[in-house]
């Protein structure tokens, strides 16, 4: 669907010219940085060179010195403890970071992730009976918890001890666990909310870390929580953004076997990997084993330490991933057909749809891929042991865990966050449902949120995009939510040769600007080839710049948002004062 196009305020004049003095940056680059928060030399300097001694004290986060004393009465006493993870990318890495730190203090440990069909998200009575069944006195849950009331009660009539590590939003009432980490939790006066579950199970290494005098230990695990908050799509700022620039590092320099296999398995190079590429090349297949069957085998990958088995494993994950695709596209078609049937003439209702026949493992993938084609909220639901199970996905400025939450009467449970969420409910109550989801969204959702739009963070000339400033550029990442790679308007450019469709529907063209000549590149833009399909035609259009890589030689590469025809008798100040001007 056509997208509306917007351009951020610039920064304030005063400020832009400071930055500019004092850290010596293009002024599109001082701009820029004044939007996102950053207006003096001390905050650019945190930004650009993000530092571990800038991360917060674990011991502020709320149960801390409870969840540290617990487990290291268990390591003293010899308990057998059970890391309780999840089957996503941020479940699956957050327990291998658990698992290997606690091994390596002495502990006797051991992994369990639940199974995604049989038990569904979060911890499940099958999960602690196996925990009694070896054992265990202390589980340690990760990534899940938070909302495991009924589950924490079972566990204690089972002399089994909870500590809970998560993330997510709490209900109405708290887990009587042991101890309970979760900067959301009402009351936790931890400085930074938007921690991945990984994020939450790294301060709890630090914790470990102090009380061991071990302070530097913790840092060697970085890199699976560089992979857990990328995949999470947790706002990149504040934290994360540290602790994903150092793991991004230790991948980098020195990938452990798994990371490595799955790495070459994919065709990945380490020395320039990004969170873009954990993203969109990683994270699918780590949670592709989960998402067809046991997730166990992503953890057995992430924590193997020899290389030939760790080949093994990233062949199996390549391999469900490759299946788990031919499902996903099945399933996407079938979905996009009901949706417009669902949807009709009504131009602002969200999409809830069941099918009992999905698979479970993909419906999130195909409830985002739903956003994307219609951009309104999507709720898919199949049928798992005669109960509706899905997934829900939003879109900007509809919080969609608030919007399940008042339908929470109508649920057998649900959790999540403000644009994914998990939920289940009795299949003869999906009508009601459905009503009472459309009616919370009506009171939300109006005509601008339902249409898509790519907002521009400055406009820009091609010969401004200099080197210098490719580089500069670069040191924004890693990119994510709050931190997003920067997208630029450059009006009236002219085409230069003849566009192109190349794989699947993806446009490729190159254009030029005051003899500057840049190659671009379109994803799913196929569309657009009428309106520059002529060598000479002038088009506007909204990109980011990013690096791109042809026989050994590196070079920046415009990737197109969107590509319109030129309105060549206005000026780009006329342009911009029809496009929509904000700022936050």
């Amino acid at each position: 669907m056509d997208a509306k196009w917007s351009i951020r305020a610039p920064g304030d004049p005063a400020k832009v010219r400071r930055l500019v003095e004092e850290i010596h940056v293009p002024q599109i680059i001082a701009s820029i940085l004044i939007n996102r928060g950053i207006e003096d030399y001390e905050s650019a300097k945190a930004f650009f060179r993000p530092a571990l001694e800038q991360l917060h004290n674990p011991f502020l986060m709320h149960d801390m010195d409870k969840a540290v004393q617990r487990i290291v009465s268990a390591k003293d006493r010899g308990e057998k403890i059970l890391v309780y993870g999840d089957y996503d990318v941020d479940g699956t890495n957050s327990a291998s970071l658990l698992y290997l730190f606690l091994r390596r203090i002495g502990c006797q440990v051991e992994v369990y992730i639940p199974d995604r069909m049989s038990e569904g998200y979060g911890i499940s009575e099958a999960g602690i009976d196996y925990a009694e069944s070896i054992g265990t006195t202390l589980l340690i849950s990760i990534d899940c918890g938070i909302t495991a009331v009924t589950q924490v009660e079972y566990a204690k009539t089972k002399n089994i001890d909870v500590i809970i590590c998560d993330h997510h939003e709490p209900g109405n009432e708290i887990p009587d666990a042991h101890a309970v980490l979760d900067p959301l939790k009402p009351g936790d006066l931890y400085p930074f909310k938007y921690l991945s579950g990984a994020g939450v199970g790294f301060k709890l290494l630090q914790g470990l870390g102090e009380y061991y005098t071990m302070r530097e230990v913790p840092y060697e695990y970085l890199d699976f929580v560089a992979i857990a908050a990328a995949a999470d799509i947790v706002p990149m700022v504040g934290e994360n953004r540290i602790l994903v620039h150092y793991g991004l590092k230790i991948i980098n320099e020195h990938p452990r076997a798994g990371i490595r296999a799955l790495m070459e398995s994919s065709n990945l190079r380490y020395g320039d990997l990004t969170a873009q590429q954990i993203v969109f090349v990683m994270a699918p297949r780590i949670n592709a084993v989960g998402r067809l069957g046991d997730a166990t085998r992503a953890v057995e990958l992430l924590t193997c330490d020899e290389d030939t088995r760790a080949r093994e494993c990233a062949l199996i994950l390549e391999e469900e991933n490759r299946n788990r695709r031919v499902i996903d596209e099945e399933t996407f078609n079938q979905a996009a057909i009901a949706a417009e049937d669902f949807l009709g003439d009504d131009e602002e209702k969200p999409i809830v749809l069941h099918n009992g026949e999905w698979h479970p493992g993909v419906i999130g993938i195909v409830a985002s891929r739903l956003v994307e084609k219609f951009y309104r909220p999507t709720v898919l639901l199949t049928t798992i042991d005669g109960v509706a199970k899905g997934s829900a996905r939003s879109i900007i400025n509809f919080n969609i865990y608030e919007a399940l939450r008042r339908c929470e009467h109508l649920l057998l449970q649900f959790g999540g966050h403000k644009y994914a969420a998990g939920l289940a409910l009795e299949i003869d109550r999906i009508p009601e449902f459905r009503e009472c989801f459309t009616s919370v969204a009506a009171e939300i959702l109006d005509e601008d949120m339902l249409t898509h739009e790519i907002v521009a963070d400055a406009s820009i000339r091609l010969p401004d995009i200099t080197p210098r400033f490719f580089r500069i550029l670069k040191q924004f990442a890693p990119f994510g939510p709050g931190n997003l790679r920067p997208v630029f308007f450059a009006h009236d450019v002219e085409i230069f040769g003849t566009p192109r469709i190349v794989g699947r529907d993806h446009l490729k063209l190159k254009v030029r600007q005051d003899g500057v000549v840049f190659d671009c590149i379109g994803f799913n833009l196929g569309s657009r080839l009428p309106d520059v399909s002529d060598d000479g035609a002038h088009a506007d259009m909204l990109f980011t710049i990013e690096e791109n890589s042809w026989n050994g030689n590196v070079f920046p590469q415009l990737k197109l948002r969107d590509v319109r025809p030129a309105h060549e008798q206005r000026t780009a100040d006329e342009i911009m004062a029809q496009i929509k001007s904000f700022s936050e």
